[in-house]
């Protein structure tokens, strides 16, 4: 008996019940997220979103050209990053209250980090500011590295790739820098 009625529940749902509706396929997760997965993008998205308004500061605040032309780069890839994060977040269905937000961990732009930083201007700023742009860099190395290691989604395995050959980009140039001077 629990066999016919799991054969009529498996039929009806396949539409091979009786009248046939109009098929529609039913809405189906684009991907599988793992724990890995759906915490790297929290907390990229978080790191990404609260870089931005120092980036905004840059232009005020910098004393010399390194730290523009630092904060470009970042820039560059935090907006490109930033919908494809959102993206992801929205697919995984996670929470609209990211609970990395302000989250103090290396790389993380906090409110009193900001504030500190916003302070200054000229030698010092351009000290704080790339001070804590490389450690953003790094952090997302690590956290990217983490999440090619240990991540199951595709597209967010993807996107820690991407991020990982952009901040190469930047420690490469860095490096270089380094060499020159």
């Amino acid at each position: 008996m629990r066999l016919i009625a799991s054969v009529a529940v498996v039929l009806l749902l396949a539409g091979c019940g009786g009248q046939q509706a109009e098929k529609t396929p039913a809405p189906t997760p684009a991907s599988t997220f793992g724990g890995t997965d759906l915490a790297w993008i929290e907390i990229m998205l978080a790191m990404n979103e609260q870089v931005v308004p120092l980036l905004d500061a840059v232009p005020a605040r910098a004393g010399g050209a390194a730290t523009r032309d630092l904060a470009a780069t970042v820039r560059v890839f935090t907006e490109a990053e930033l919908p494809e994060l959102r993206a992801l977040h929205d697919l995984a269905g996670l929470p609209a209250e990211n609970q990395h937000v302000g989250m103090p961990m290396p790389g993380m732009v906090t409110e009193a980090d900001l504030a500190a930083m916003t302070a200054l201007s000229g030698p010092a700023f351009d000290e704080a500011a790339s001070g804590k742009l490389t450690e953003a860099i790094e952090q997302a190395v690590t956290l990217a590295r983490s999440e090619q290691e240990h991540g199951i989604d595709p597209r967010t395995r993807a996107l820690a790739g991407e991020v990982l050959a952009a901040r190469a980009t930047v420690a490469a140039g860095a490096d270089a820098g380094k060499r020159e001077n």
